[in-house]
Parts: C-alpha cells; structure tokens; sequence
C-alpha cells in the first residue's frame, strides 16, 4: 500500500472521481489500482468561491505504485492488533468514560478481567434521569450528564479531534468504528459521532465488555480506599457492603468528581490545583454560520463550525468545544448550582450553533489549597443558580446587552435553547469582573476574525465551569500515585482533554498496570 497526499475534489463533484485522480497522480491506468481506501477527508473553505475536499488515500497500484512510492507502514486498528503481553487477574477501573471504558477494553485483550466500578447508571436509564432533568428541573446528584455509563462525553457532541499525536488514536477509532459508530470518524478531519450515536457506541462496547467476562457494577460509588502496608489493597463503594478487593485500580473518574477528589486528598494521594477555564455558552444562528464561513456556494456542505482565540490585555479568550446545529444542556452534579454544556446530535440539524466562550482562570484566581479550584467552579455555579431563579433555570443575556454593561429583559431573533429554561439576567451578577471584561474584549476580537460573531442577539447562557479537571493527581512515570497500585488516568485526573485524548490515555494506563502484574 502507498500514500498520497493532496488530492483536491470541488464540492460537487462525486468521491466516485478518486480513482482517475489517483491514477493520474501514480501515472498508471485506473484499471491497474487493485484498491484504495481514504486515509483523510477535510474541507478546504479558505476561499468561498474555490470550496474543495482534500484527500489523503491509501493505494495498492500493484508494481506500477511499488516503483513509485515507497510502502506505507501498516498501522494498528483494532485492540487486536497491538502486541499486548497476556496475564491473569483482576484490576479495578473506578469510572466508565471513555478512559475507564478503553482502559477495560485494553486489560480484557490482555486476559485481565476489569471490574468496572461506575457512580452513575448505564445509558438507558441514563438517558431518562437526563430527559427529566431538562424537562422539569429535577437533579439527581448521582446521574447525571457528568455520572454514568460513557462519562459527559456521552452529552456532548462527540467530537473524537484531539490536540495529542499518538498511533493509539487509530485504534481508539477502530473500536469505536466496531462497535457502531459512522464509519468517515476513521478520516474525517474533524470526526465526531454525536450524541445519538455515541450512546448506541457506548451500549455496544458495554456488552461487548460482559460478553468476554468484564465486571461492570453500576449506581456504585467509590467512597474509600483500603491500604496495607502503604500498598492498596481494596476500595469500599457503596452498595458494596464488602467493598471490591484489588491491588491494582485505575482511577478514570472524571472532572466533575468532586468527592472522590476530597477523598482521595485526605487518604494522602498527592495531587495539585491546575489550571481551567470558565465562562459561557454562546449561541449564534447556525444559517448565519454556514454563510460566513461557506458564503453563497456552500448548499450541501456539513454544517459550519470555528475555533477562536485571542489575548486581551490579562487573560487568554477562546472557543471549546463548538456544536454546531446543537443545544446548550442542563449539565449539572450537584444541588444548587447551575452548569451548562453543549450538545449536538450526529445530523448537526439544529436551528443554533453554540459554544463555549472561556476565559483562562490559574491557581492565583482561586482559593488556596488542593480544592481551591473546585471551590471557586462552585461557587460560580452556585451564583448562576440563584440568578437563574431556582428549578436549574440558567441566567441568560443578549449579547448586546452584556456588551453594553446591562442585564436581558426580553431575547430577540436567537432563542435560548437551554432547558428545563433561562432567566433574562445581568451577567455580571454571576462572572467575576475580570472573567467579564476578558469576555467583552474577547468577543470584540472574535468578530474582527469572523465577521458577524458580534451579534446583539446572539444569546450567553452561564456558567461553563466544568471545561476540564481544576485538579492534576499526581503519578510517576509508571503513571501510579504515591500510593502503590492506584493510577490517575484521563480527564478528571489531569491527563486528557477530550474524548479521544481520555481513550487514549485509559489505554496506556491499562499497559503500565499489565507491566505491574
């Protein structure tokens, strides 16, 4: 196999087109390609009136290509493919996101059984705590869009592009690939799979873990640690009246666990506050997106998204986790606080784009100690609940209006897409005044680079506060804490950001574990 790189198709023209391009690029006839398969898709729009596809593909063109290119290394694509070194046992995984879930997938290859210990429920019932939580307001602590099978990953929109660089990615594709997501995530240069489909993956890879002989115990919280002779030895979780005996635990718990953090601070786990960001979650017209970003040529194309950063005079401004034709979600853990986050379904068909709008935040902005950053999310949200009026309401504002100083009475032509509902509020009343400024200047310098993201009626919800981990959990290069046999991994733990990077990182947690037993 060969690759080539930098095949251009316009927009409308069809992929069935490839082969001709390949063959006039190797310099053979179309009929001597035996088979090609696309290694990347992207999008070129830098030009409105030039919109093209980039391809990266790869290519059997028999001797004719073998003359031409050199071979292209094989690369792993399922957990099957890596060379694992097979052992017995039995580790605990505390969390069932995307870290936990590939960390369990990676022991189970290797012939260890995981025992998967989950806070929150598994999808089905999931799904529905959720819906009755954006229907009527009612929070249960334990699940949640941040607890339960599949991690908040699973109530987002499933973007799988990632900042790291690292072989495992493709087999975190593949696996997702084989248990039910769209198979363009295996090209595509902004993957995701949606909300829909990711809840359907997520099932899948759970039976799939119970089929092979998996634990997997859910509405079951790790509360404490067992220790002998400075070594783990077992965690107690209620509605485990004996708790679960290990000597090996990977520790995949999310950014919104919150006392798992204090226990584990007060067991003697060495961690320090890091980091984050908080702000709000705009929504703009997603029409006026496309247009923007497409201009008049673009009938047909996927829906527009953006990724946009800028320095103000004190603090770094910047976009996350963009969901275009999405919702701004209900997603918060604990009662009286309001957090929001985005959502998008695999069609991208909503009438808004949103995202977050963040302003960097260091541990010189928060109260001192370990959970100094926890404390200060917390008190945000806390401050966006009682603006909101109560019932998980979040405190809306036009953009305009929030430029201007003042609060929201009534919205215009973008309606709030937050449920169980927003409060027309004044913004300041919940952000610090250097989060406010930073975002007013923030916003300005993002219209100059997109022309119409100042928009008076755009809508800011608030609080985006759960962006990634206020806290880092220390490990050492065997990615294990001070106290032998637990290891921090993903997300929550400081490690990830994403639901790829999180999978990614359960995967070489499982491996240093495997290298212990």
């Amino acid at each position: 196999m060969i690759r080539l790189d930098g095949l251009k198709l316009p927009i409308d023209r069809s992929e069935s087109e490839l082969p001709a391009l390949i063959a006039a690029r190797i310099g053979c006839d179309r009929g001597e390609i035996v088979a090609w398969r696309i290694l990347r898709k992207s999008l070129d729009a830098r030009k409105k009136n030039d919109l093209h596809y980039v391809y990266t593909v790869e290519v059997d063109a028999g001797e004719k290509g073998k003359d031409c290119f050199p071979d292209l290394p094989r690369r792993a694509e399922r957990m099957s493919d890596l060379d694992l070194p097979q052992k017995k046992g039995r580790v605990a995984v505390v969390g069932a996101g995307p870290a936990g879930l590939f960390a369990a997938l990676t022991l189970l290859a290797a012939g260890v059984t995981p025992v998967i210990l989950e806070r929150g429920s598994d999808v089905d019932r999931r799904i529905c705590i959720v819906e009755k939580m954006r229907l009527s307001g009612v929070l249960d602590p334990s699940c949640n869009v941040q607890f339960g099978e599949g991690g908040a990953g699973t109530f987002s929109d499933g973007k799988l592009n990632t900042g790291i660089s690292n072989p495992l990615i493709s087999v975190v594709l593949g696996e997702l690939v084989a248990h039910g997501a769209p198979p363009e995530i295996l090209y595509a240069a902004k993957p995701h799979v949606g909300t829909d489909h990711l809840r359907k993956v997520v099932k899948q890879i759970r039976n799939d873990l119970l089929a092979r002989g998996a634990e997997i115990y859910f509405d079951t919280c790790v509360t404490g640690l067992k220790v002998q002779n400075g070594k783990l030895a077992g965690l107690s979780a209620c509605g485990k009246t004996d708790g679960i005996d290990c000597l090996h635990a990977i520790f995949a718990v999310g950014h919104s666990a919150r006392d798992t953090f204090e226990m584990l601070s007060a067991s003697g786990v060495a961690m320090q506050p890091k980091p984050f960001a908080v702000g709000v979650r705009v929504e703009h017209p997603q029409a006026w997106l496309n247009r923007a970003q497409y201009g008049k040529n673009g009938t047909g194309l996927p829906p527009a998204d953006y990724k946009l950063a800028a320095h103000t005079d004190s603090r770094s401004v910047y976009t996350f986790c963009m969901c275009p034709g999405g919702e701004v979600v209900a997603a918060a853990s604990e009662e009286g606080g309001v957090v929001t986050n985005g959502m998008s379904y695999y069609a991208r068909d909503g009438i808004n784009a949103n995202s977050a709008l963040l302003v960097n935040v260091t541990p010189a902005d928060y109260p001192a100690g370990v959970l100094g950053g926890v404390e200060f999310q917390r008190n945000l949200e806390r401050k966006a609940f009682l603006s909101g009026g109560g019932g998980y309401c979040a405190p809306a504002c036009r953009m305009g209006d929030f430029l201007r100083g003042k609060g929201t009475a009534t919205f215009g032509s973008v309606k709030p897409s937050y449920r169980p509902g927003v409060t027309g509020a004044d913004l300041r009343e919940v952000l610090p005044d250097t989060i406010t400024c930073a975002l007013q200047e923030g916003i300005r310098l993002f219209d100059r680079k997109l022309r119409g993201f100042l928009c008076d009626d755009a809508v800011l919800t608030a609080v985006e506060s759960r962006s990634s981990s206020p806290v880092r959990i220390l490990r050492d290069e065997r990615r294990m804490s001070v106290l032998e046999g637990l290891y921090p991994c993903g997300e929550g733990a400081g490690y990830a950001g994403g639901i790829t990077s999180a999978a990614v990182d359960g995967i070489r947690t499982a491996l240093a574990v495997l290298d212990q037993l």
